[in-house]
């Protein structure tokens, strides 16, 4: 593991920020940290950069403990939603900056310049200000300033969170190709949950200084651990559930599930995630084994696709999102009463959801 962190604890006052993290991450692994705010995952940025200390706990980086050494000697580049350029420098010489502080040679640090702008293609820009780039060449300086002294680790906090939405995921994929071609490991750090899922070799989501689950992308999406995670990673339907006898769970709002596998112990309580895509409305839902009906109450064209808000007969509101094809009107209108349905393969049991 390039780096490790074991029982890490930060309190401010009586605030615990950060309490008792594991995490693992692998050499060449890309691992964000996904939380919303005020859910310790810059705290825990920060304890990994040296800007702040643990209470409790240690912090490795590869067989070195830098649980309290200072940032300049923990061999860490890092990346800031701000840019954090150098305003009166030109583009080489914030590149050149870390160089400089570790005395390279001038022809050294001309060379490695050279080929830290050719990576994140500014070549042309060494000459220029920092007032004088768009917002996406600074944080593409930015990034070249972190990897232009081979780092071991890459920190990138929020880096993209001050871009447009086109440039933003133009970014990611360039920042994902670059950490592979250079096989640095990397720590992001985001409160975007589809930028985590874009980007991510693992995903560890956060929740009040704790570690909700550490998994693959599609595990975290499809197969949350806990509520907290199934409700924060992307959108979802979460039904109030309790297990009977067989594969089936009664469902508040909705009625008996039927479901693959047993919910749990009969009585015991679950929740039940079925991801709004997996929905099925009107003729594709007749057959399928979990069925009822309800009133589409709001549409939201998302371009390829529609999102509809649907309201049961009980008063349960479901979200349903369909593809569409530009060719073809939506048959479907806010007013229609409509089938609903989805297959037990979809449901995913939440056991023992703590409600």
């Amino acid at each position: 593991m390039d780096l490790t962190l074991r029982g890490v604890v930060r309190r401010f006052g009586t605030v615990t920020a950060l309490a008792g993290i594991d995490l693992d991450v692998a050499e060449g692994e890309l691992l964000t940290i996904l939380g919303p705010s005020g859910s310790g995952k810059t705290t825990l940025l920060k304890i990994v950069a040296g800007f702040e200390f643990p209470d409790e706990g240690t912090v490795h980086l590869g067989n070195s403990d830098v649980t309290v050494a200072p940032p300049r000697s923990r061999d860490v580049g890092m990346v800031f939603q701000n840019y954090a350029l150098f305003p009166h420098m030109t583009v080489a010489q914030n590149v050149a900056f870390p160089l400089e502080m570790r005395r390279l040679a001038k022809p050294e640090r001309e060379r490695r310049v050279a080929e830290a702008l050719a990576l994140v293609e500014l070549a042309e820009y060494g000459h220029r200000l920092p007032r004088q780039l768009s917002g996406g060449q600074q944080q593409r300086v930015a990034l070249a300033r972190a990897i232009v002294f081979k780092p071991r680790l890459l920190l990138l906090d929020e880096p993209f969170g001050a871009l447009d939405r086109k440039l933003r995921e133009a970014m990611q994929l360039e920042v994902r190709r670059l950490q592979r071609r250079l096989k640095l490991t990397t720590l992001f750090i985001t409160h975007d949950q589809e930028e985590a899922l874009i980007l991510s070799d693992r995903i560890a989501v956060m929740s009040a200084g704790r570690i909700e689950q550490i998994g693959l992308p599609d595990d975290v999406y499809a197969r949350p651990g806990t509520r907290f995670v199934a409700d924060f990673v992307g959108e979802s339907n979460l039904l109030d559930g309790v297990a009977r006898s067989g594969a089936e769970a009664e469902a508040a709002g909705f009625g008996t599930v039927t479901l693959i596998a047993p919910a749990g112990a009969p009585g015991a309580r679950a929740t039940l995630l079925v991801r709004p895509e997996a929905l099925r409305i009107g003729a594709p839902a007749a057959g399928l084994a979990n069925r009822t009906t309800g009133t589409i109450i709001e549409t939201v064209f998302l371009g390829l696709s529609v999102k509809l808000r649907l309201r049961l007969g009980t008063g349960l509101e479901l979200l349903a999102r369909l593809p569409l094809r530009p060719s073809e009107p939506f048959p479907l209108a806010e007013g229609d009463d409509v089938p609903i349905g989805f297959a037990p393969e979809d449901v995913h049991v939440i056991a023992d959801a703590g409600r």
